[in-house]
């Protein structure tokens, strides 16, 4: 009887074993169906995050694969909090908000009033972005001080200056002489605080053991910014005697008004031995 009833059960657990195995003629298992249709619709339904600039291209550049953020995209300060920036303008990229190097999305909201890509930019938007967050959104390339012409023969690659270059005690003159644009030098008439500290003691730009200090670092902070006027030839008065001797290089013109003859990255005696004429240098 024991007997029996194991081959019966046995025989009973092939057959359903069988009828649940899927055979190349038989119909979809229901499982597997009901798995592929949930699939489906969470695909169809998360929404898509992807790492890729759209839209608005400003403040970016382009390296051979994507377009990425430039360091003056993200250079400024937010005018509001960064917390409600953040509230403002939230992002969804998974690299997260702009920063220089990267290519996550900029924040629908800095630009469009679309709720996703393509979009087309609402100018009220990013002016109104602009006003707040410029760092969030990656436009403090279009603020103010980021927003000038840089000298036509800069003596470094103005679209490579890196943050720290910007703060850099050796770069930080030419900069600003030479590609303002890159740290938020515009308007700065050239002339800035070779270090970036001077201002919290104002009390060195009197302190007369700090003078020769404050003349050379400190030139902004201290009012100690030159002075030039332009002469009736397009140079630079640099003296008061009425004869000059000849330039040496046929340059000096060009070199004059990308700010040769008042940059003290090179020396007075470099300067009068180049274009003593043009630059009116005695």
């Amino acid at each position: 009887m024991c007997k029996l009833w194991r081959n019966q059960y046995k025989k009973r657990s092939f057959t359903l074993f069988e009828s649940s195995t899927p055979s190349s003629s038989s119909s979809t298992n229901p499982t597997k169906m009901i798995a592929l249709i949930s699939i489906f619709f969470v695909s169809f339904l998360t929404p898509e995050v992807s790492a890729v600039i759209g839209g608005d291209l400003n403040c970016t550049t382009y390296n051979g694969t994507f377009f990425v953020w430039t360091p003056a995209a993200v250079g400024c300060n937010n005018v509001i909090s960064d917390s409600s920036c953040a509230i403002l303008y939230p992002t969804t990229d998974a690299l997260g908000l702009p920063a220089a190097g990267n290519n996550a999305g900029r924040p629908l909201a800095c630009y469009t009033t679309a709720t996703a890509t393509p979009a087309a930019i609402v100018p009220d938007m990013k002016t109104a972005a602009l006003a707040s967050c410029p760092k969030t959104c990656g436009f403090c390339c279009n603020t103010d001080a980021y927003n000038c012409k840089n000298v036509d023969f800069p003596r470094l690659n103005c679209a490579t200056i890196t943050r720290s270059q910007c703060d850099s005690v050796t770069w930080r003159t030419i900069i600003a002489a030479d590609c303002p644009s890159a740290c938020g030098f515009c308007g700065q008439g050239g002339c800035v605080d070779a270090v970036t500290n001077c201002g919290n003691d104002l009390s060195i730009c009197q302190n007369v053991g700090l003078q020769s200090f404050v003349n050379q670092y400190c030139q902004k902070t201290c009012g100690r910014c030159p002075s030039t006027t332009t002469s009736g030839y397009g140079g630079i008065t640099g003296g008061t005697c009425s004869s000059y001797i000849a330039d040496s290089s046929s340059s000096c013109s060009a070199w004059a008004s990308n700010g040769f003859c008042t940059n003290n990255f090179y020396t007075y005696a470099q300067r009068r031995a180049r274009c003593a004429t043009t630059c009116r240098l005695c």
